[in-house]
């Protein structure tokens, strides 16, 4: 089945370009256009018509992709049109008019290109975060996974795994020959130092996850003490709606930051108190959600509130910010027990202490980026498929200690899966669909 798809952005423009892939596409070039029929790699000037050939549809830019020398394997091509709606529609329509051809699904330029060998699958997913990427931080991990680096580091750890199966195999065919006792030190030592890198990628605080995720915080604190008022002043915008109204923010409101280069999503969430109604039993329950999921929680608090130490016992841990706002007179006393836990005093009405909140803020975000350079691991996918590597080479260095051979060869094969599995060296059908479902489509 042949292909077609909008690849770039949807919306007036001055240049479009659709994409097409497969079996199809000479044929639907030849139908969309007059001879000759354009010189491969070459960028050609041409009157783009309707399928029957009846009507001009816009004078455009062809670019023809011969199989099996194209992004995706396939013949291939795109057409450069003008990015009016109208222009877009009547070429879409005109393609789809031929047979054996459909709209592409989200990512499936790029499955197709991982499925005929052009790519690998740490590529197809860095692509997908590359075009994904509002940071110059998510832009270098995306381009750095991209050159292949990462790619190199988990295949080196497998070829390793597979020259160790091979050893133990050997044993297994020939169970009266003794392995030298150097192929036996090789063995372990080459064992015990994958184990070692292994475990020293996965002590990387997530900060790859983090990076392409984004550095989440979450605003959290009784009703009515200005969550909503540092969001917005966060964001520089009205973000969320404010109110001397306790109870207004019902639902978590996101917005994602650029800070200093770093990509940030910061949640404001329903005043914590005992709920008076479902709804804010509901948003209360997302608060805390949020709050455990954050990489830094902002709590708000006022310096005479008497919900005060209740909340502060409860939700004061290494991962906070204390924030006591309102104080906008000398008669806003701050109490001896609050002084211990080292609070910051602002005023976000009048804008008092905000930036020394922001610097602070500045400094939680940098120092968990650090070490960014030499990240491994960009997804949750990738951390829990090394983990199970490290958990059956353990096993196999266990049961390779006891003699028990036959047992521990399987742990490698399974700890073989999955490093392919990172890599796409494994049949991985059943996670394809999930991560190209986050590509736009056209890629």
């Amino acid at each position: 089945m042949t292909i077609y798809a909008l690849s770039s952005g949807i919306g007036v423009s001055g240049i479009a370009v659709v994409r097409i892939s497969g079996a199809e596409t000479k044929k639907i070039i030849s139908g969309l256009t007059d001879k000759p029929f354009p010189t491969p790699r070459f960028a050609t000037l041409k009157k783009v018509n309707n399928s029957n050939k009846t009507g001009l549809i816009d004078e455009g830019i062809i670019i023809w992709y011969p199989g099996p020398n194209s992004y995706t394997g396939e013949d291939m091509a795109e057409i450069q049109v003008h990015g009016s709606r109208a222009v877009l529609k009547a070429l879409l329509d005109a393609i789809s008019n031929f047979k054996n051809c459909r709209m592409a699904e989200p990512g499936e330029f790029t499955k197709l290109a991982l499925k005929n060998g052009k790519i690998n699958l740490l590529k197809a997913e860095s692509i997908g975060d590359l075009i994904s990427s509002e940071t110059d931080l998510q832009m270098k991990q995306a381009l750095k996974v991209i050159a292949g680096k990462n790619l190199k580091k988990f295949e080196t750890w497998r070829e390793d795994v597979l020259k160790v199966l091979s050893n133990i195999e050997a044993k297994i065919d020939f169970p009266d020959e003794d392995l030298p006792k150097e192929i036996l030190n090789d063995i372990k030592k080459k064992t015990d130092n994958i184990i070692r890198e292994m475990e020293a990628s996965l002590q990387d605080n997530k900060v790859g996850q983090i990076i392409r995720d984004g550095f989440k915080i979450a605003i959290i604190g009784p009703p009515n003490v200005g969550k909503s008022s540092l969001l917005n002043y966060l964001s520089n915008r009205d973000v969320a709606i404010v109110s001397e109204i306790a109870g207004t923010t019902r639902d978590v409101i996101e917005t994602h930051l650029n800070i200093n280069g770093y990509p940030v999503i910061i949640s404001d969430t329903a005043g914590i108190r005992e709920a008076k109604d479902e709804i804010e039993k509901k948003g209360i329950k997302l608060s805390l959600k949020k709050a455990d999921e954050a990489d830094l929680n902002i709590i708000i608090i006022e310096a005479k509130s008497k919900e005060n130490r209740g909340f502060l016992d409860k939700y004061i841990n290494e991962k906070t910010l204390l924030v006591v706002n309102k104080i906008d007179k000398e008669s806003d006393i701050i109490s001896s027990d609050l002084k211990k836990l080292n609070p910051i005093l602002v005023s976000i009405k009048n804008q008092k202490n905000i930036d020394v909140l922001i610097n602070l803020i500045k400094e939680k975000i940098k120092s968990r980026f650090l070490g960014s350079e030499n990240v491994l691991i960009t997804r949750a996918r990738h951390r829990e498929n090394l983990e199970d590597c490290l958990k059956n080479l353990k096993k196999f260095k266990n049961k390779n200690d006891i003699n028990d051979f036959d047992k521990a060869a399987e742990d490698l094969r399974l700890a073989t899966r999955s490093l392919g599995k990172i890599t796409g060296k494994v049949d991985v059908e059943e996670i394809l669909d999930t991560i190209f479902n986050d590509f736009c489509i056209g890629k």
